[in-house]
């Protein structure tokens, strides 16, 4: 059994939606993933080496989940606890975000209303950096010229373009942007604009516009830690461009499951705020 959804933050409870596979042994969720480096005592080696393709580039092959960095709730870890960030995406950030002061006040309305019109809550997209840090799963799949993030939410996609093609001067607005990407020795330097003019970036509510251009330095440290700096310079919603680091953790042996928001989901009505 999978809960999916069910993340209890300190200000929003979001919706609950439990999915029972028919048949587990069908969703390969106990198979074991090949080519897993092990310890002395047969257990995932996430220490070892960054694994690398056949050309010597990094490889960012798996499956991830975000980093859980918050202590868990009074009545326990819930089986898709978010991390810190998934709230707040400047956790850990001494002053911060630069918001500009429209984009202050639009923070503060939104935290007031308990976050009742974040697309997330009413089974929309997610952008790029919500994706990051949101519980569920997402696999990588990396091709010689294009990276695919396959996300179990609603089974939804993101295409990072590796052949050399320029960003679009002028793209039509969409939830995730269009990336392309270059290396960088190690590190993989993606690049991304076209975005929407109403993103929310975590579930404070910090704005992303459509002025906004993201940077994204995805570094595999290890067999099992992805780190992605992530630099949003939008001088419509902050004063400065600003940057933070999300940590992706490695997931073997399992699988991703289907997770549709809309089914049987009957929490958005009830989502009045104050």
């Amino acid at each position: 059994m999978k809960c999916a959804d069910k993340l209890v933050g300190r200000w929003a409870v979001m919706a609950v939606l439990c999915v029972i596979p028919a048949s587990l042994a069908a969703q390969w969720l106990n198979y074991p993933t090949a080519g897993v480096p092990k310890t002395s005592s047969g257990a995932p080696n996430m220490n070892a080496p960054t694994p690398k393709t056949a050309d010597g580039k990094t490889d960012f092959s798996g499956i991830w989940e975000a980093e859980k960095n918050r202590p868990c709730d009074p009545e326990g870890c819930q089986d898709l606890q978010p991390g810190e960030q998934f709230f707040n995406i400047a956790w850990g950030l001494k002053d911060g975000l630069p918001y500009q002061p429209w984009a202050a006040d639009l923070v503060k309305a939104r935290r007031a209303q308990f976050a009742k019109d974040d697309p997330d809550s009413k089974c929309l997209p997610q952008g790029i950096l919500k994706m990051h840090t949101a519980p569920l799963l997402r696999k990588i799949i990396q091709l010689p010229g294009l990276l695919v993030i396959l996300n179990e939410r609603n089974a939804t996609y993101r295409q990072i373009f590796l052949d050399g093609r320029p960003l679009e001067p002028d793209p039509a607005p969409s939830w995730r942007g269009y990336s392309t990407a270059k290396w960088d020795k190690d590190v993989l330097v993606v690049e991304s604009n076209g975005f929407r003019d109403d993103l929310w970036l975590d579930r404070f509510g910090s704005p992303m516009t459509e002025a906004a251009k993201v940077t994204e330095r995805f570094r595999r440290v290890n067999y099992g830690r992805l780190e992605v700096e992530v630099t949003v310079d939008d001088p419509k919603a902050y004063t400065k461009p600003w940057t933070v680091k999300l940590v992706q953790l490695l997931v073997v042996n399992t699988e991703l499951l289907d997770f549709f928001c809309l089914e049987n989901e009957k929490d958005e009505p009830h989502l009045i705020g104050k």
